[in-house]
């Protein structure tokens, strides 16, 4: 199925992944939102699991392996093209997750990773949406 301009929404995993009370992300690679910052996650292939997803997707985008905790929140995400026509439709659950192996590096899908304290997220173009969920995460408020 394609991405743009879908038949009907595609589900997405991301992960939330808090260590010495920063923040992981990554900057994206490719469209919608190419060069934002957002969390680790990509879609769920068929006949995979939601948490396997999140696993293969962090360490495909962050060379880390992680350990899914729990669901944190669950997104839509539709964009619409100049002409009002739905370009992108994801429903999108993120999930709490632990390091708990690998090496940081940036991989597939993304250009950068980079730990961010609460200070910092300011500075950083998130996807939309993504900052007010992202600073109740670093409050330990999920």
């Amino acid at each position: 199925m394609e991405r743009r301009y879908p038949e009907r929404p595609l589900v997405g995993v991301g992960a939330i992944i808090i260590q010495d009370g920063r923040l992981l992300l990554v900057r994206r690679g490719s469209p919608p939102q190419q060069g934002e910052w957002s969390l680790p996650g990509g879609l769920v292939e068929t006949g995979e699991r939601l948490e396997e997803a999140v696993r293969r997707e962090v360490r495909e985008e962050t060379g880390l392996e992680v350990e899914v905790l729990k669901l944190a929140g669950v997104f839509e995400r539709i964009v619409r093209d100049a002409q009002g026509r739905l370009e992108y439709h994801y429903i999108l659950l993120d999930y709490l997750c632990r390091v708990s192996g690998g090496s940081l590096r940036h991989g597939t899908d993304a250009t950068a990773v980079a730990w961010v304290t609460p200070d910092e997220l300011a500075e950083y173009p998130l996807t939309s949406g993504t900052r007010e969920f992202l600073e109740q995460a670093l409050r330990g408020e999920l």
